[in-house]
This record gives structure tokens, C-alpha cells and sequence, in this order.
């Protein structure tokens, strides 16, 4: 079974330039299965409220495992996820469940793209598109990919873990791992610099 690397090959302070390198590189892939996730973490109860009052279909869900080791029967729902008109406002109990995280899953491309990218402010959060298509580039010796096809916009953050802050924010182009011979960065070089671009530092995983 294939394995997905990712690169970046874009970094910028301009979160609204990140997503127009993003979705020109989205445009590289063929984009008929192309679907688009969102997630966002949320440190303060006042980003929790203003996040559910801007993105009414959002789930919110927390990522606690020693939380979820105390207490596995989830009373909150939290743990499975929370949708937006039925996350308790009372500033209370979420300042007891901080962070939460706040995602959309699988919409259609060019949905939710711009005005997530709006809304994130300050926040570490993701956007990625997966069912992607690379093309075939046979004078590179390179094949079509689907199963790992997919592109990540990470905003405040460099790492797809997400948990190492920047002040900046990074686009990755994911393409097949098929072995150590330096043939996933050969891949994701051709993609970028169909943009233009190029890869800026070492793969993720």
C-alpha cells in the first residue's frame, strides 16, 4: 500500500496570497473527485463563539487523549464531535474543554476556501484538498497519481502535526512516497514549477 510525502513549496506572512499559490496548484491536478477540508484549533472561548457564529456547519471536538482516557463515555459529545447549533455557549463550559478544534470535511472546491482563510486569524488551522489527480509527465519519467494526490495549506503553522506555531503560513503538495531514491521530490518539483514554484525545505511525512 502507497504512502503519501508532502513538500512546501510555498511560504508567505500573506495568508490570502498562501491560498491563491494553493488553488493554482490545485488547478496542476484533474479536479473531478476534488473535494476540500477545513480545521482550526481555538485556544479562547471568544474564538470558539465567534468560529460557531461564522461557521454554523462546522463540528467542534476536542483532542485531549488523557481526556478521553478519564473518561471514555464522552458526556459531552466532544470526543465525537459537536455540531456547531448545538455547542453549549456558556463560557463556562468550554473554558473547562479549551482548545477546541473546529472542521468541515469533504465539501466541494471552492466552497469554504476564502472564507476560512478569512476567518483564521491568529488561529493554527488547515486547509487541504484530497481526491486530486496529478497528471501523467512521461518526459520526466513520472506517472499519474491519485490515491495520493492532495495539497495542505497550514496557516501558523510549518508542520502537519500542527503543533509548532509560525508567524507565517506554508503550502505542501503531497505525492506518492515510492521509495528513497529521491523520486517524491522529483515528483513534487514538477508540480511546482508548474506554478512557478519550487520545493523550499525538506518532505513531511
Amino acid at each position: 500500500m502507497s504512502s503519501p510525502i508532502a513538500y512546501p513549496i510555498f511560504r508567505s506572512p500573506n495568508p490570502a496570497l498562501a491560498l491563491r499559490v494553493a488553488r493554482q496548484l490545485v488547478g496542476v491536478g484533474d479536479r473531478r473527485y476534488a473535494e476540500v477540508s477545513v480545521d482550526v484549533e481555538l485556544c479562547t472561548v471568544p474564538e470558539v463563539l465567534r468560529m460557531r457564529e461564522a461557521l454554523p456547519d462546522a463540528w467542534f471536538r476536542k483532542e485531549d487523549v488523557e481526556d478521553w482516557a478519564r473518561d471514555p463515555s464522552d458526556p459531552t459529545g466532544l470526543h465525537r464531535g459537536v455540531h456547531a447549533p448545538d455547542l453549549s455557549g456558556d463560557p463556562d463550559f468550554l473554558s473547562s474543554h479549551l482548545p477546541l478544534w473546529a472542521s468541515m470535511e469533504y465539501r466541494p472546491v471552492d466552497s469554504v476556501e476564502e472564507g476560512f482563510a478569512a476567518l483564521v486569524g491568529p488561529n493554527i488551522g488547515e486547509i487541504w484538498w484530497s481526491g486530486l489527480i496529478w497528471p501523467d509527465a512521461p518526459d520526466r519519467g513520472i506517472r499519474g497519481e491519485a490515491d495520493n494526490a492532495r495539497i495542505s495549506l497550514l496557516f501558523n503553522c510549518r508542520t502537519l502535526g500542527l503543533d509548532q506555531r509560525s508567524d507565517d503560513h506554508t503550502v505542501l503538495v503531497h505525492v506518492r512516497r515510492r521509495s528513497r531514491d529521491g523520486s517524491g521530490e522529483r515528483h513534487a518539483s514538477w508540480l511546482a514549477e508548474r506554478i512557478g514554484r519550487s520545493v523550499i525545505g525538506p518532505p513531511q511525512e
